[in-house]
């Protein structure tokens, strides 16, 4: 905690201690290197390694430039966070500070719409995860594999937090070595080291150019990459249950960040020099660039080699979503946000009831992946949302955290604050607010996001109007007693 805090913030004080207080017992046994592989694993889903052509086929090669800026967003929101979860290290993370420092519907808004955007994420990666086993098993149902994948990552959140970590810990670095190899690999195709080189004439010779759709298409393509990035902030989450939280998580969040944009920039450079941009975008792709890569190395069987990395991160996005899932539950059930029960302890110290919770949420967001994608795209919405939503949120407390703390007094410390975080926040709106501007992709995140805030925001103060009554009634009793 941090000391020497003004008379004027007691009240905020007390608000941090009683979060600290009901948000106890979970057990604290991550590693500083689960913790790292656990935020790799949170961000670097599928998306990099099968998805990345939609991004392409906005920018063109310049898609390097969107991932750079959106991974400066990312970076400026890991720092703001990394300060506030030295000082409060809870299961709630952002949601909790969002009810501290901004105010306890923020908290419940943003600790919702999390939990409901990696359910929906969970969802997607399930069916994926089952669509992937065909490429071995041809003819078999996608949904059995998907239903056996779901329990079984099931299981193993409900067992000991270590456990978590360390099944977390080998899934991330599966895929984290298949990047590392691709990178290599692919500058050594270019450079033609041990073969043919490339060049990197599909850098600007192609038509069009470096920016051929121009900077809209480039801002364009800024909206995936901050949605790409989004997972990263999974490694706050653990300081509640990290060994030495006020070492590990800044140090974890620092690295990883750096990590994160560094395999994301790299990588899509490799695939835009290696193989024009014209043949990866989202409307003309037909496998996944890393596949061409590892062909041209001269590696067997790298469609079945890029299949397995892809079903590991598919694996590993689910069992990191799963855990932010079941705390996020458990957090709002400590704040009498949501029923008491999914805020109970097994003896291992998980929260096995929001996990059960949590994971039949996810069967049928799965279900509805599967028979209507119509109506999951809408439920997908929702996630993009309230993706951008929490972001903001982070900011938002960051903001308000440093007026209530003495700077000399934090353990951790944001540089160059507060332009980088008022450049983060207008970075951060001009992308929601083009997202609710586009008449084709990605305008349902506002039909569908706009609602969904609405119904939280009615359902908290409706709790909170029976709250004050039930508070209300129970003094008059007592005065009528006395």
């Amino acid at each position: 905690m941090i000391s020497n805090i003004s008379p004027c913030e007691q009240g905020a004080t007390v608000d941090q201690a009683e979060i600290a207080r009901r948000e106890a017992g979970l057990h604290q046994a991550l590693t500083r290197a689960q913790v790292v592989m656990i935020g790799l694993g949170g961000a670097i889903g599928t998306g990099l390694f099968m998805g990345s052509g939609t991004a392409i086929g906005y920018a063109g090669p310049a898609v390097v430039v969107s991932y750079a800026i959106a991974g400066f967003a990312a970076v400026v929101m890991v720092f703001s966070l990394s300060e506030m979860a030295v000082v409060h290290p809870t299961a709630g993370s952002f949601g909790t500070y969002a009810e501290i420092y901004l105010n306890p519907w923020a908290g419940t808004v943003v600790r919702y719409s999390y939990w409901m955007a990696q359910v929906i994420a969970i969802g997607a990666e399930a069916v994926a995860s089952g669509v992937y086993m065909t490429f071995w098993f041809p003819g078999t149902a996608v949904w059995l594999w998907s239903l056996g994948f779901a329990l079984t990552l099931l299981y193993f959140n409900s067992r000991s937090v270590g456990n978590f970590g360390s099944i977390e810990y080998w899934l991330a670095l599966i895929k984290v070595t298949a990047i590392v190899a691709f990178i290599v690999l692919g500058v050594a195709a270019i450079l033609g080291i041990g073969t043919q080189p490339t060049g990197f004439h599909n850098l600007t010779g192609l038509p069009g150019g470096f920016m051929p759709h121009g900077f809209g298409g480039v801002w364009m393509a800024v909206i995936i990459g901050v949605l790409s990035f989004n997972g990263i902030e999974v490694i706050a989450v653990t300081s509640g249950e990290a060994k030495d939280p006020v070492k590990t998580i800044p140090a974890a969040l620092r690295t990883m960040a750096l990590r994160l944009f560094l395999f994301y920039v790299l990588a899509l450079a490799i695939v835009v020099t290696f193989i024009p941009w014209t043949q990866t975008g989202a409307t003309v792709v037909t496998q996944s660039p890393f596949v061409r890569v590892l062909a041209h190395s001269g590696l067997r069987h790298a469609a079945g080699i890029m299949n397995f990395v892809v079903l590991s991160a598919a694996l590993s996005s689910m069992n990191t979503n799963v855990y932010l899932c079941s705390r996020m539950l458990f957090s709002l059930s400590r704040g009498e946000y949501a029923p008491r029960f999914l805020g109970r302890l097994s003896r291992r110290g998980t929260p096995t009831a929001a996990i059960a919770v949590s994971g039949a949420c996810i069967l049928v967001a799965a279900g509805v992946s599967k028979l209507t994608p119509l109506a999951y795209n809408y439920l997908f919405g929702v996630a993009l949302f309230g993706a951008m939503i929490v972001w903001i949120a982070i900011l938002l407390s960051h903001l308000s955290f440093r007026r209530r703390h003495r700077v000399q007094d934090l353990p951790v410390r944001m540089p160059l604050f507060p332009y980088l975080q008022v450049a983060g926040l207008a970075l951060l709106v001009a992308v929601l607010v083009t997202m609710g501007l586009d008449r084709e992709v990605w305008d349902v995140s506002w039909i569908v996001g706009v609602p969904w805030l609405a119904l939280v925001s009615a359902g908290y103060f409706i709790s909170k109007a029976r709250k004050a009554r039930a508070l209300a009634a129970a003094a008059t009793d007592k005065r009528g007693a006395a």
